[in-house]
């Protein structure tokens, strides 16, 4: 299992919005996408700025690619996203899971 990992932030004055935007769109095309096995949109609001952290879990690289054609080290933003994001990371992080537990 693969998980991948997008951080975004904004101005706290946008969180509400903008995490509504982001299940609408990038949580919604994660989880009709085959191979995704989860995800989970995470917020923190620290010093007037709201920080967005998604984590997806996929069962192989080639599903990610479903997502986000071959360059899938590349962050995937949707059209609205550039008037709440302060900025555009290029990138996101992949990481082999080694352990998935719940209680």
């Amino acid at each position: 299992m693969i998980a991948r990992q997008w951080v975004g932030e904004t101005l706290k004055f946008d969180a509400d919005t903008y995490g509504k935007y982001l299940e609408e769109t990038g949580v919604k095309e994660i989880r009709a996408t085959k191979g995704n096995e989860g995800v989970w949109l995470m917020r923190r609001v620290h010093e007037g700025r709201a920080e967005f952290v998604v984590i997806s879990m996929w069962d192989s690289l080639e599903s990610i690619k479903a997502l986000t054609g071959e360059e899938y080290e590349k962050a995937v933003y949707y059209p609205d996203e550039k008037q709440f994001l302060l900025n555009l990371s290029p990138h996101v992080l992949h990481y082999e899971v080694l352990v998935c537990a719940a209680p």
